[in-house]
């Protein structure tokens, strides 16, 4: 059909069948029978409305050679793939992606909480951070790690996307309850995920299920601003900012070995305020991560509208940050390091 619009030789006739073709595409009885059947399973999908967009560029363009420009890469776009090898991201239809992020600011209205995602855990993460690193740094069939799992978020989107998954988790009563959280996510891929009981800077390697993984994710306490447990091997329970940067640096060289080159590290971190001091814990975790060997690739900023704690007392808050000369958290950072 595209070889054919590119063999009309004048600009007007290019336009008129053009214009015949949005309007056939259109139509609900579909005389084109291009609407898909249940026959057509293994068939790609294409979104209507960016084909007549593209369509409607052709039929506009002011030259006949800009209009075969149109075509030629829309024909690219439906018949050729054109991918990176750490995604599935195809660049000839990019259009479509609408979804996946690319801006350095992250305004997450609110957190998905469909499926086994609840936010029983004091302290985890959204899982739109996950998905969207899956969706940018692997392919369906690759293996996540993530060392701080705690209520299983990647491991929920893991089984969403079609990644294997596993993750680490400190406290033994939350894995229990977070295997069970994942294990009601359904599975459509057949993927496996696994959660084991250990530390992130000192789990035995030798009981994951693969030695190399293409993603790790990141989301460890913001030293004591969450107290997850009395246990002195628990980030949260560091007597000060610099045993927290020590501990979190073994963390990170401890998965450094596990993670192929070329591929990223995603880390979540925000800030801690103590004693009148604004302390920049996400870039001291991000400047220990560099020092292990990662190159920084990207800073994103996320919005978030405050903990538990802070939810129900924005006012206060208020009052306090207009008397104390600082203002109220509102933000976290996500870090996205390559290993180089």
């Amino acid at each position: 059909m595209l070889d054919e619009l590119l063999g009309t030789e004048t600009l007007a006739e290019l336009r008129e069948r053009v214009r015949g073709l949005r309007v056939a595409l259109q139509d609900p009885a579909d005389p084109l029978g291009v609407v898909a059947t249940p026959a057509d399973a293994d068939a790609e999908a294409v979104r209507l409305d960016l084909l007549d967009r593209q369509l409607a560029q052709a039929e506009t363009a002011y030259t006949r050679e800009r209009a075969g420009y149109y075509l030629r890469r829309l024909r690219r776009a439906l018949t050729e793939r054109r991918t990176k090898p750490i995604n599935e991201i195809n660049l000839n239809r990019w259009q479509e992606y609408e979804e996946v992020l690319t801006d350095s600011l992250w305004l997450i209205d609110r957190r998905d909480s469909s499926g086994a995602h609840l936010a029983w855990y004091w302290g985890n993460f959204v899982p739109q951070i996950p998905r969207q690193a899956m969706w940018r740094f692997t392919r369906r069939g690759e293996w996540v790690l993530d060392p701080f799992v705690g209520s299983g978020t990647t491991l929920i989107e893991c089984r969403r996307l079609g990644r294997h998954g596993v993750g680490i988790e400190l406290n033994p009563e939350v894995a229990r309850r977070a295997e069970a959280r994942v294990a009601q996510e359904p599975n459509p891929y057949g993927v496996q995920t696994s959660l084991i009981v250990g530390d992130a800077v000192s789990f035995d390697p030798d009981r994951l299920p693969v030695r190399r993984f293409q993603l790790v994710v990141m989301h460890p306490p913001y030293h004591d601003i969450i107290r997850f447990s009395d246990d002195p091997r628990d980030l949260s329970a560091a007597p000060s900012v610099e045993a927290f940067l020590a501990r979190w640096r073994r963390a990170v060289e401890h998965v450094y070995p596990l993670l192929e080159r070329g591929r990223f590290m995603v880390v979540v971190m925000g800030d801690k305020y103590v004693r009148g001091e604004w302390i920049p814990l996400g870039f001291y975790g991000m400047q220990e991560a560099l020092a292990v060997g990662f190159r920084l690739k990207s800073i994103v900023v996320k919005n978030f509208e405050g903990t538990r704690g802070k939810r129900s007392q924005e006012a206060l808050w208020r009052y306090r940050a207009l008397a104390g000369g600082f203002y109220v958290f509102k933000h976290e950072y996500i870090f996205f390091l390559e290993k180089v």
